[in-house]
C-alpha cells in the first residue's frame, strides 16, 4: 500500500511528492488523469513569478519559492528558467496607486524590501515601449520575473512514481479515514494518506471523499503574436492595473493577457474566443505602439484554467473531517510560482505535523467555515 497517494501530477502535486521523498517518505504514488506530463494547467501556464502581493502570507510564499528556485538546478539538475526581469504595475488613478502603495507596505514588512514605488516620469526608464500619457505612478520589483513551468515540473517528477491515464472516480472512506482510491479502469488503490492536488478539479476529488472544497476553475486566455523583435526579451512583465491587461515576451513572441467577465461564465472551457483576441490585440496596439501592426498567431493562442478559491489564496493542510486527506490547491493563478514552497510546506505538515518553514495558518482549509478569509487588494 502506498504511504501517500497524490491525486494530480501537475507541478504542485509533483512538488509535494518530491518534498515528501526528501523528508524520508519513500512510497509515494502520483495519479495523473492525463496521458503524459504537463497536459493540464501546468502546461498552459505563462510562467510569471512575483512576490508583489497584498498579503504577508503570499509574499512569504513567494520569497520561500524564490529561494528554492535559485537553487533548483543544484537540487534537481534541471534549469527552471528563472529570470529576474521584474514586474511593473501601472496605475492610472490615485486610487489605484494607493492600493499599490498599501500593498507595498505589506511587502516590505514581509521582507520584500526591494519593491519600490515609481513616479509617472520614471516609468519610461523601465519600459519605454508603453504609451507614456495618463499614469499616476507605478510599483516595481526587480527580483520578480519569469520561469519555465514545464521545466519545474520535469525537475520535480524525476524519480517519482507516476501513473498516467489514472482518472480518480471514487474514494472509499470508513469513518474519518480514506481506505482506497478507485480509478476509472476499476482498479482500487489502498492509500495510507491522500493529497488532493487536482488543481481546477480539486473540488470534484474532495467531493468523492465526502468533503466540500471551495475551489472552482476559471478560464484565462492568452493571445500570442507572431515572432517579433518589437519588444526586448528583458522587458519586465507589465500590468495595467485599470483592467488587468498585461504582457511579456517569451521565446521571441509577445504574450498578451486580459481577464474578461466571460472567463468566469466559461470556466470549464479551454477554447479561445476570436472576439477576445481581436479586442486584446487592439488594446495592446493602443497601449504599446511598437505592437501596432504585429499580427497575432491564432494557431498559437491558448487558454488554461486557474484554480480559484474565494479569497484567491491557496488551501493548504488537512481536511477538517477526514484525518488522512490533505489539500494543496486553490492557488488562484499563482500555483506554478508557489509550487516549490507549497510542496515543501505540505510535506512538512504531513511528516512533522506542522509546517516548519513558514507560518501557514492563513492558508488552512477551514478558514472559510471559521469566517476568517484572507483580505487583499483586488488588484494583487
Amino acid at each position: 500500500m502506498p504511504e501517500v497517494v497524490v491525486v494530480g501530477a501537475g507541478v504542485i502535486g509533483a512538488s509535494v511528492a518530491w518534498h515528501l521523498r526528501k523528508l524520508g517518505v519513500r512510497d509515494v504514488l502520483l495519479l495523473e488523469r492525463g496521458a503524459a506530463p504537463a497536459q493540464g494547467s501546468t502546461g498552459r501556464a505563462t510562467g510569471g513569478f512575483r512576490a508583489q502581493f497584498g498579503t504577508e502570507v503570499n509574499v512569504r510564499l513567494s520569497l520561500l519559492a524564490r529561494e528554492k528556485l535559485l537553487r533548483f538546478e543544484e537540487e534537481t539538475g534541471v534549469d527552471p528558467g528563472f529570470r529576474q526581469a521584474g514586474y511593473l504595475w501601472l496605475a492610472s488613478t490615485e486610487a489605484q496607486l494607493l492600493q499599490l502603495r498599501e500593498a507595498q507596505r505589506a511587502q516590505h514588512a514581509a521582507g520584500l524590501r526591494e519593491a519600490k514605488m515609481l513616479a509617472a516620469a520614471e516609468i519610461a526608464q523601465l519600459n519605454p515601449f508603453v504609451r507614456a500619457a495618463g499614469f499616476a505612478g507605478a510599483a516595481f520589483c526587480p527580483t520578480d520575473g519569469f520561469l519555465k513551468p514545464v521545466e519545474i515540473l520535469r525537475g520535480y517528477l524525476q524519480g517519482e512514481r507516476v501513473q498516467f491515464g489514472a482518472e480518480v472516480v471514487g474514494i472509499e472512506r470508513r469513518g474519518g479515514r480514506i481506505e482506497t482510491v478507485q480509478l476509472a479502469d476499476g482498479s482500487l488503490i489502498p492509500a495510507g494518506l491522500v493529497v488532493d492536488a487536482a488543481g481546477p478539479w480539486a473540488a470534484e476529488v474532495a467531493r468523492l471523499a465526502g468533503e466540500e472544497l471551495p475551489v472552482a476553475p476559471l478560464r484565462r486566455q492568452v493571445a500570442v503574436t507572431a515572432e517579433t523583435s518589437a519588444l526586448p526579451p528583458e522587458m519586465p512583465m507589465t500590468i495595467f492595473v485599470e483592467d488587468g491587461f498585461h504582457l511579456r515576451v517569451r521565446e521571441g513572441r509577445v504574450l498578451l493577457l486580459r481577464p474578461t467577465p466571460g472567463d468566469a461564465r466559461d470556466a470549464g472551457s479551454v477554447e479561445v474566443d476570436p472576439e477576445w483576441i481581436a479586442q486584446t490585440q487592439a488594446t495592446a496596439a493602443a497601449r504599446i505602439p511598437a505592437l501596432s501592426g504585429v499580427p497575432i498567431d491564432t494557431g498559437r493562442c491558448w487558454a488554461g484554467l486557474y484554480e480559484m478559491s474565494p479569497d484567491k489564496h491557496a488551501l493548504l493542510g488537512r481536511a477538517s473531517a477526514c484525518e488522512n486527506l490533505f489539500f494543496c490547491n486553490g492557488s488562484s493563478g499563482h500555483g506554478v510560482m508557489h509550487a516549490p514552497a507549497l510542496g515543501q510546506l505540505l510535506a512538512e505538515i504531513i511528516v512533522h505535523g506542522a509546517a516548519r518553514s513558514l507560518d501557514v495558518r492563513a492558508l488552512r482549509p477551514s478558514r472559510f467555515a471559521e469566517g476568517e478569509p484572507n483580505r487583499a487588494p483586488e488588484i494583487l
